[in-house]
């Protein structure tokens, strides 16, 4: 369950950024790669801590489709309590290394 794309079809990207910008586009997904590169393996509820203001629901829907478009991985533990853990895949620690320069820059925009 990828995002759909804008422009079109998947055949009309204008350019990479248009197809980086459907896995991470929106409100609190950066925020979400953010929380799962400081510490893998997180639990809905701190994932939900870290990123204030994200509902539920809202939450629920990015990490599914996050895992649809490959960049985290669910891992769920067959106990009682269920436990489920959410982690970046190998793809999401590579698109969290490409958004590290833009992280930068809003530090340094910051302090100026």
């Amino acid at each position: 369950m990828a995002t759909p794309n804008r422009p079109g079809t998947a055949d009309e990207h204008v350019c990479g950024i248009d197809v980086a910008m459907e896995v991470i586009g929106g409100k609190w997904k950066v925020l979400l790669l953010w929380a799962l590169h400081e510490q893998p393996y997180r639990r809905f509820g701190e994932l939900r801590r870290l990123v204030p203001g994200i509902t539920e629901k809202v939450l629920a829907s990015h990490l599914r489709e996050m895992e649809a478009d490959g960049i985290v991985s669910r891992v769920s533990y067959d106990q009682v309590p269920p436990r489920v853990e959410y982690a970046l895949t190998e793809a999401g620690v590579r698109l969290n290394d490409a958004l590290e320069p833009l992280a930068v820059w809003g530090r340094e925009r910051r302090a100026s």
